[in-house]
């Protein structure tokens, strides 16, 4: 009996550490939210965000102008060994795409981007473009977005995929490139560029920890 309690009280404990490890860092839906308004925690670096609610879902929203592109910055500053991931919503009017992201290490950091009128899924740095991969994405659906930064040895991974609702997520990277310079320190972000002249739509924003590889 006292062995069986044992292992119950083992079984006990590594499922709460689990549990706890898998805990998000972060994450807003925008459900308790005010309409109209944009979460205190979340900086603003330009542009017209404010959440809205459409049947029931409260999302966060970019309107359709100007054209420019927009960001903000949220949750806790980390360097690496995070991911964030994002369901972003946009879509295409005529020739006219827009295009929007999710980015780690502050402003001027890494950013995964969507750009249809390319057909490309991008990594920037700051504002230039390192590596791209075709893309076809889907106008007037949700695209989750998910972008890790990982130490690995002496270089840092920087991995990306892209993923339309109801679709499974991709079980390897669909684009990567290594970094030798060690990133900022920074926040994570949302990025956003309504080339189209309608909005862009974002939500259920997730911060988690990855494990660092040796």
């Amino acid at each position: 009996m006292a062995s069986c309690l044992l292992i119950a009280l083992l079984a006990l404990t590594h499922f709460s550490a689990f549990g706890e490890e898998a805990k998000p860092l972060y994450e807003n839906n925008f459900e308790k939210a005010q309409v109209g308004s944009v979460p205190d925690d979340f900086l603003v670096l330009d542009g017209g965000f404010a959440v809205q609610e459409t049947n029931g879902n409260k999302f966060l929203e970019l309107p359709g102008t100007p054209l420019d592109t927009f960001g903000v910055l949220f949750g806790p500053t980390e360097k690496s060994d995070v991911s964030v991931s994002a369901r972003i919503f946009g879509t295409k009017k005529g020739r006219r795409y827009p295009a929007f992201g999710v980015g780690l290490n502050g402003q001027g950091g890494f950013r995964l981007q969507v750009s249809p009128g390319k057909g490309t899924l991008d990594i920037y740095k700051g504002d230039t473009v390192v590596t791209n991969v075709p893309y076809q994405w889907k106008s007037g659906e949700w695209t989750t977005l998910l972008l890790q930064v990982v130490k690995s040895g002496d270089v840092w991974k920087v991995e990306g995929k892209a993923w339309a609702q109801g679709a499974s997520e991709p079980s390897t990277p669909m684009i990567a490139l290594e970094e030798k310079t060690e990133p900022s320190a920074g926040r994570a972000s949302i990025w956003g560029s309504p080339f189209s002249t309608l909005p862009i739509d974002f939500d259920d924003l997730v911060i988690n920890r990855v494990p660092k590889e040796q």
